[in-house]
């Protein structure tokens, strides 16, 4: 792995914002870390990029304590704030320098990424310039500028339409197949769903869910079931509810009940299944359902 998180608390008086957070982060891997507003979500970034002292537990980075590996390590802040006199050109410059980058290289790559990110027409222009979502994507820039192993992202889509959004995406994915390590934090679910392999949900400070993608949204498996059939049985076993969805019948299953059984006893009816599918569980509804089982259980 190259984050370990081991046992981390973090206290503001006495509000506990990270409680007892333990969690591993592996190698080339884009990393969903998610929560609610106050989880203690940039807290716990802080933490490990050595804005912050825990006050118990520690973080490593690349096996190394937090702090010396910070010329391996980008970061996209969620309050954004860059030299607002400076052209975008020589702003990335700079940055790349002081993260040990030669002058020429500073320069090659910032013009590379500039045109990667649409904004290679604006390189002379001074950062005040900027629309809002232009000046997003200029400070997602300048977290990569140095190609660091380790790329945190604090609301990355924040500002973007969806054109951008697209290619805010595109760049994420490219920074993986090239071998980096993505810790994503994002409120869109959907772009989690697109972009991560793993991730950590925390609420109030704890962990409430941690580990692959696919098998979380396994673990919630629906219990609806959409059909496509020309005449649906009204006395179909193990069914609950039924609603009319676009054409086909959306079918909500009893406890105890599966997908198989109704598709058998369509079919032990003679009637001809057009379309049948397990609907799948949006990561949102998965993620209200398990944080206000969380904040009930506290109360």
């Amino acid at each position: 792995m190259v984050i370990r998180v081991d046992n981390l608390v973090k206290r503001y008086g006495d509000f506990l914002a990270v409680d007892h957070l333990s969690f591993e982060v592996h190698r080339g891997e884009i990393f969903g870390l998610l929560g609610p507003n106050g989880a203690g979500k940039t807290t716990v970034i802080r933490i490990i990029m050595d804005i912050l002292q825990p006050d118990e537990g520690n973080a490593t980075v690349l096996g190394l304590p937090v702090g010396q590996a910070s010329d391996r390590v980008g970061y996209l802040p969620e309050e954004r704030g860059l030299y607002r006199n400076l052209k975008l050109l020589d702003t990335l410059v700079y940055l790349a320098e002081l993260k040990g980058v030669d002058r020429q290289t500073s320069r090659t790559r910032a013009l590379q990424l500039l045109e990667e990110m649409g904004l290679q027409d604006w390189a002379d222009r001074k950062v005040r310039d900027l629309s809002r979502g232009m000046h997003q994507r200029l400070q997602y820039t300048a977290s990569i500028i140095h190609n660091p192993e380790i790329v945190f992202l604090d609301e990355p889509f924040q500002g973007q339409d969806p054109i951008n959004v697209e290619r805010m995406k595109g760049v994420i994915a490219r920074l993986r197949e090239d071998g980096k390590t993505i810790v994503l934090s994002t409120h869109q679910m959907n772009l989690v769903e697109a972009l991560c392999d793993r991730i950590l949900l925390i609420s109030q400070g704890r962990t409430v869910l941690y580990g692959a993608l696919s098998e979380i949204k396994e673990e919630f498996a629906s219990n609806t079931v959409r059909i496509r059939v020309a005449d649906l049985p009204s006395d179909l076993p193990g069914v609950i509810k039924v609603v009319p969805d676009s054409g086909a019948f959306s079918l909500t299953l009893a406890e105890g009940s599966g997908p198989q059984e109704i598709l058998r006893a369509l079919v032990d009816r003679g009637v001809e299944v057009r379309a049948f599918e397990v609907a799948p569980v949006p990561l949102e509804d998965i993620f209200v359902t398990v944080v206000d089982t969380e904040r009930d259980s506290k109360e």
